[in-house]
Parts: C-alpha cells; structure tokens; sequence
C-alpha cells in the first residue's frame, strides 16, 4: 500500500445564508479535496476546510503544503507506516487540516483494504450519533426559527448557540428566546469563539443562569490563562476548550492548568490518529468530550461520525453533525440523511463516501 500521488482539490459550494459568529463569517465552503493514491490502485478521500480566522489556513495554503511539502516527504511510504507519515508531516509546524485531511484519507484507504468500516477499526462502538446543531449570529424571532424549524425536520433536540458578541445581552436574549420559544426538552449550550473578555463571559452566565445550560465553550481569548482559569472557577457547568487545545499537548495544558473541563474534538484539525489520542487524554483524566464541526461538508462530516460512533466516550453528547444542512449543495453521491435526531454511520468500507464526479467537476476551483 505504498503511496504514489497526493492531489488537494479545491472545491466552492455557496451556503444558503452566511453563517456569522464571533471570529468571523462564511459564506463559501471554500475548501480542499484531498485524495491519496497508492500503488494497489486504493483511494482515500478526506476534506480540509480551511479557517483562515482561527488556525491561519487558506485554500491556497493547503494546496501548496499538501502538494509541494507533504506530498514529495511521504510518497513512497506505505500507508501502514503511520507514525513515519506524522513524523515527517510534522517537521512543517501548523497547517492542522491539511494535515488531518491527509491522515483520514490514509484511514479511508486502510478501511478499504481490509473491506471494513474505518468506525471499526477506529474502535466500532456503535452505528450512530445523536446530532446537535449550530445557530450562527441573526436577530432573536430568526434563530429561534431556525431551531424549531430543524427540530421539526430533522428532530435534532441539541442546539449550540453561537454566543460572544458585544454588549453580552444581545446574546441573553437570544439564549431567552430559545429556551422559551423551543421548551424545557431541548438542550442548549454556548460557544463565544473568544468573543468576550472573561469578566464580560462571568456576567453572561450569571445572567443565563436559570436557562440550564450544558456546556459553554471559548467565550474568551485563548491566550488569556489567568482570565480562562478565573472564568472556569466560577461556572457550574464544564467549560469546552476548542481553538485553544488544537494539538495533544495543547489538551494537557488546558486540563491541568485549569483552563478547562472538558474538550471539543475536531477530526478536521486532529484528523483520526490525533483525535484518538486526545481522546486518550480525555479519558484518562476523567473529563467530557464533543465531537465538534469545522463548519463541514458532508465529507468531513462522514469523518467526524465515523470517529465519534467509535468510541463510548464521544457518544455520550451529541455531536455537531449538521452544519452541511446550511450548504447549497454538497459532493457526495450519497447525501448525509439525519432522522429523529440520528446520523447513522455508512457500513461500506472505509469511510464509506462516494464523490459525484459530476458534482466535482461543477464546484471545483482548479480548472
């Protein structure tokens, strides 16, 4: 299973209304298909979205690393030689999702060899994850719209609230409006993607007290230790640490230094072989996990359900399984289908994914 060609796509599918929170805004899924060749003939496909606002990657900058630095260090080593393949990957610091992308085609192509599911090699504890998802920045009527909406047609009950703009209580409010306007059934919690201080996220909580929130996850700055630690000292619920434990070794530093209790992990930015590591961490140390989304397309979303059914730990919350449902379109020959709340893992081997070469042809960036 020697690798003898790497490609890096691009690809561009329009959403059907820009997705805004505090770090930035979408429109574009503007990201990179990722394919692995090896001389069996084996194919391996993943996705690397590029997020320029939290890990400083574009499209361009992943197909220039992809074809002209990871490409030449590993073609010619055999898929099985993981830890050669991350060794020399990572002599070339960041670039977190075109690495991941290039890791989870190598699983899909070793899937594929041995006629399994990549969810069964990973740790194959079960067929399906409950599904949350994301309600971006739009006045109060609008969100809560949207939720009920999503809860009448998927009968998604898990919603992330996108929190962190200025002043704090544009944000109360709408958290106000959903837990009236969708009920005590549902489960909501917040992510300020850095957008307040510490003291701003302490007075936020305080006044959203009574709304039983479940989680909230970077309300503020990364790079302020002693605001994180101080922040998590008064929250009665865990605190998700996310653009600020990209890699492992960012993980422990938030568990141990008290920044944190509790991880979002992305396969977008640890891929499968990092991912199952953190993982590792996590429940070693005793704290929760979410499988968080890199606002993906169907593909990485097939990524992120084939880790997250793997392993009892990451099946225990809801995963954030749904944002291609705000895309226009998608890749896949096969669509993603979420129902009552459920997308079931494909049992084909490897991830399972199928690209209509159609679909690639229309939304590719490269011809």
């Amino acid at each position: 299973m020697k690798i003898t060609k790497i490609e890096a796509i691009p690809f561009a599918i329009p959403y059907k209304k820009p997705l805004r929170f505090a770090s930035g805004e979408v429109r574009v899924a503007e990201h990179v298909l990722v394919r692995v060749h090896t001389e069996d003939g084996l194919v391996g496909e993943a996705e690397a979205p590029p997020r320029p606002f939290t890990y400083g990657e574009t499209q361009a900058s992943i197909i220039d690393v992809v074809g002209n630095i990871i490409a030449p260090a590993i073609i010619g080593l055999s898929c099985l030689q993981r830890e050669v393949i991350h060794e020399r990957m990572n002599r070339t610091v960041g670039n977190p999702t075109a690495k991941s992308a290039v890791d989870m085609a190598i699983w899909d192509i070793l899937g594929k060899s041995l006629n399994r599911p990549v969810t069964e090699l990973l740790g194959g504890y079960t067929d399906h994850m409950r599904v949350a998802h994301m309600v971006g920045f739009a006045p109060p009527a609008e969100m809560v719209a949207e939720a009920e909406r999503i809860r009448s047609e998927y009968g998604i009950t898990t919603f992330k609230v996108k929190v962190g703009r200025k002043p704090f209580m544009l944000d109360v409010e709408v958290c106000r409006a959903l837990r009236a306007g969708l009920g005590d059934d549902v489960e909501l919690y917040v992510d300020g993607n850095r957008g307040w201080t510490a003291s701003e996220s302490a007075r936020a909580l305080r006044a959203m007290d009574d709304l039983d929130l479940t989680l909230a996850e970077e309300l503020c700055p990364a790079d302020d230790v002693l605001g994180r630690r101080w922040l998590v000292t008064q929250s009665r619920i865990p605190f998700v640490a996310d653009e600020s434990a990209v890699r492992p070794g960012e993980v422990t530093r938030e568990l141990l230094g008290g920044s944190a209790t509790a991880i979002s992990i992305k396969t977008a930015r640890t891929g499968f072989t990092y991912s199952q590591r953190v993982l590792y961490q996590c429940e070693g140390l005793g704290v929760e996990v979410v499988i968080g989304n890199q606002i993906d397309s169907q593909i990485g979303t097939a990524c992120a359900v084939a880790f997250g059914s793997a392993f009892k730990l990451t099946t225990q919350r809801a995963g954030e399984l749904s944002n291609f449902l705000d895309m226009q379109d998608d890749l896949l020959a096969e669509p993603l289908q979420i129902t009552d709340g459920i997308l079931a893992i494909s049992q084909k081997p490897g991830l399972g994914i199928e690209i209509d070469p159609e679909k690639l042809t229309k939304y590719r960036q490269d011809t």
